[in-house]
């Protein structure tokens, strides 16, 4: 059974100081010169052990880059100006908030690339929000006397037509290898590669794309992305007709930032718009949370769905499912065996309605995500109800990090406690805090979850104003953390999860040695 979190405490300002420090060398040169003819030679000087020196490094800033827009389709008529399948504009926002603290400077967001675009929030802690971003934002927050507390988010809310849905993700730096696990290509689906490169060199990027029956032999593998600039890769026309997608990104040259735009319709119904964004490497444990799962019937169509690939090996995955109350069995979704190379969808149809986290184990590593779905009203023009869509990443357990809330949305932090067996009774424990406006703690709650459940808490019922979680596991249980969304709506919800984004860890000064061997004349 989950426990509800304690009640508010007054705001905290002691905070754990946290300084990303990074170590300074000496730079030895040696040089090669010609033999030297010499009825004498010098022999090698005795090695000195020297004493290590404390070296302090000041802490850097915080950089964090944002996906732009979602991409509309093009506003061409289908024999009738009723069925145009962008109607509405996306209405899409910037928001970030760092902690108030010795560690909070200057919060800042700046456009990628060649711009003048800017927004400032004061130092010592804050938050902004930027509406109207019609472009991929940077989000940079400056330390002070340690690496400061931050996180940012982009959600874009489509009302109408073929894109409509909540499509959120956290920003998050940049990376030279990168998993997507989700969307397809299919009749009705969309997906479109979407690489970002803030860095100052060209980025040269190579692609594995992996379908239901194996790795897809794509026709162009590399991608060059320009300092500062965006590419979009249609999936569609690189890997047609694929139900189920996993794509691999690797950078070299520079660092990229990488999601997938997942859009799907029902002839013309709207199914759903997400971004897809990268999860964890492989692995022979993953972990998922944040699936908030509707009732449903076995074998519909709009039930969860946990998505799996070994990229190199066969193997057997376990996959358990941690609700409320507990594991919950379901047959056909506990040993899952995986061919190397094919992407596998698990139903997850006859699920209890409510929130969950995914744990999967095997022998070779494997890679991981799920998408709920929710199902709305059905429209005038509609064939069927419509349908939103929400993809949860895997993440890292223990990880110390930070939300930033979209604003209009209502928004529950959902943890789940990851026990050792199914015989784990032991409790999870973990410190939540809410931020204001000021980066300041308007609320501060001591977490418990029972090992192998899922509990989730409103932030509405936490403290009014919020702009940010941040969430500090404690104690032996592992814990998995997430935000889901939800933008009510006449005709159904929109639904979007947000993955947390890590605190830089604190680093002490460090040792460093001068290289006692002498230079050669």
């Amino acid at each position: 059974m989950t426990t509800e979190p304690d009640g508010p405490a007054a705001p905290h300002e002691g905070r754990p100081r946290r300084a990303a420090r990074a170590a300074s060398g000496v730079l030895v040169l040696v040089l090669a010169g010609g033999a030297v003819a010499a009825a004498a030679r010098v022999g090698d000087a005795p090695t000195v052990p020297l004493a290590a020196v404390r070296v302090e490094v000041a802490p850097t800033p915080v950089t964090l880059q944002c996906p732009g827009p979602v991409l509309l389709p093009e506003r061409t008529v289908r024999g009738d100006a009723e069925f145009d399948p962008a109607p509405v504009p996306a209405q899409v926002a910037l928001d970030a908030v760092t902690a108030a603290g010795a560690g909070a400077g200057p919060l800042a967001v700046v456009a990628t690339g060649p711009s003048d675009a800017s927004a400032d929030a004061p130092g010592g802690g804050g938050s902004l929000h930027l509406g109207d971003v019609g472009a991929p934002l940077a989000v940079r927050a400056q330390p002070r006397d340690t690496s400061p507390v931050a996180a940012a988010s982009v959600a874009s809310v489509v009302t109408d037509g073929d894109a409509r849905g909540l499509a959120a993700a956290s920003c998050r730096t940049p990376s030279s290898d990168d998993w997507l696990v989700g969307a397809a290509t299919s009749v009705g689906s969309t997906a479109t590669l979407v690489l970002t490169n803030p860095g100052l060199t060209v980025a040269q990027v190579e692609l594995e794309v992996f379908g239901p029956t194996g790795p897809v032999d794509v026709s162009t593998t590399q991608h060059v992305v320009a300092a500062g600039g965006t590419k979009q890769v249609d999936l569609g026309g690189l890997a047609a007709d694929q139900a189920a997608l996993v794509v691999h990104v690797s950078a070299s040259g520079g660092q990229v930032a990488a999601h997938v735009q997942d859009t799907a319709v029902r002839g013309f119904t709207p199914a759903g718009t997400d971004l897809v964004v990268p999860g964890g490497a492989p692995s022979t444990r993953q972990v998922v949370t944040g699936l908030v799962a509707a009732e449903s019937q076995v074998g519909s169509a709009d039930a969860p769905v946990l998505r799996l690939l070994a990229p190199r090996d066969a193997t057997t995955a376990r996959v358990a499912l941690l609700g409320a109350d507990g594991p919950v069995v379901l047959p056909g979704a506990q040993d899952v065996p995986l061919t190397p190379g094919e992407v596998t969808d698990v139903p997850l149809g006859g699920l209890p309605e409510g929130v969950y986290t995914v744990v999967v184990d095997a022998e070779a590593p494997v890679v991981a995500a799920a998408v709920a779905t929710s199902v709305g009203q059905q429209g005038g023009l509609d064939d069927e109800p419509r349908v939103e869509r929400a993809w949860s990443a895997s993440g890292a357990l223990d990880d110390h990090g930070v939300v930033a809330l979209p604003r209009g949305t209502d928004a529950a932090v959902v943890v789940g406690a990851v026990g050792r067996d199914a015989d784990d009774t032991r409790e999870a424990t973990a410190t939540l805090r809410v931020l204001g406006r000021d980066g300041r703690t308007l609320s501060e709650h001591a977490v418990r979850v029972d090992a192998g459940t899922t509990g989730a808490w409103p932030v509405a019922d936490l403290a009014e104003g919020a702009v940010g979680v941040e969430l500090v596991p404690e104690g032996d249980v592992a814990v998995a953390w997430a935000v889901s969304l939800t933008l009510e709506r006449e005709d159904g919800p929109l639904v979007a999860v947000l993955g947390p984004v890590p605190v830089a860890g604190a680093a002490d000064a460090r040792d460093v040695r001068e290289d006692p061997r002498p230079a050669r004349g």
